[in-house]
């Protein structure tokens, strides 16, 4: 990766875009970082140096993701936006609050929506936009229903933009298995093969200067839950039915 390199990561606060942040500085690109939580969103930017800024932002709110695209034209174009912002609350669909729903599905899949809007205006010709799915959006899964929903949304919106606008900008999706973050420590049934922000950080960094559509991680669950997705349903809903119980 070229070292002049400038980066935008929306969801960098904390988990998986705080740990991308560090593994970039450290490689010599220049961040903007972006999350609703300014207070440790300033610190981080200040933790990793002088050439790194802090632009907080609501991706549900259209006007505040305006004004940052705004004052970052003002800082010349960007080679990357990594779009990581996105929230959770895990259980089964009678029991969620109709208006926490609302919210996930305004801030995961119409926040991507904005991004995927605002991005290409800021970024250079040929530059890359991430938007990031989930392994959960592979294919109806109890536990984290209106979360998995809002993600097959995602993943479908990439792979739309991806037709859209191939060959001006580089359309990746990152779909991360369980990562040891403040949404997954909400989960109370079991995780397999969890990995940490520093790992996916690492993995999705890698997987980006590939030339690979999806970057999917770890293999050893991702690999399983796709080929779940690509059978009929008369053999996949069952073996959904069982995690359940």
């Amino acid at each position: 990766m070229p070292k002049s390199e400038t980066i935008w990561i929306i969801g960098a606060s904390d988990g998986i875009g705080a740990a991308l942040a560090r593994e970039w500085a450290k490689q010599g690109a220049t961040l903007i970082l972006s999350a609703r939580s300014e207070e440790p969103l300033e610190k981080l930017a200040a933790d990793l140096g002088p050439d790194h800024v802090a632009l907080p932002l609501d991706v549900s709110d259209r006007d505040s993701l305006d004004a940052a695209a705004s004052k970052i034209a003002d800082l010349g174009q960007v080679d990357r936006v990594v779009h990581l912002a996105a929230i959770y609350d895990p259980g089964k669909i009678a029991d969620l609050d109709p208006k926490t729903a609302a919210q996930i599905v305004t801030v995961n899949l119409t926040g991507s929506f904005h991004i995927s809007q605002v991005a290409p205006k800021v970024l250079r010709e040929g530059g890359q936009l991430a938007l990031c799915g989930s392994v959960a959006g592979y294919i109806g899964l109890p536990q984290g229903q209106i979360y998995s929903a809002s993600k097959a949304g995602v993943i479908n919106l990439a792979e739309s933009l991806r037709a859209e606008i191939a060959g001006r900008i580089d359309v990746r999706l990152i779909s991360p298995g369980f990562v040891d973050t403040r949404l997954t420590q909400r989960n109370d049934f079991n995780m397999p093969a969890m990995v940490t922000p520093e790992t996916a950080a690492t993995a999705i960094i890698d997987g980006l200067n590939k030339r690979r559509f999806e970057v999917h991680f770890p293999r050893r669950l991702t690999l399983g839950l796709k080929l779940l997705s690509a059978l009929p349903y008369w053999a996949a809903l069952p073996l959904t039915r069982r995690l359940t119980k």
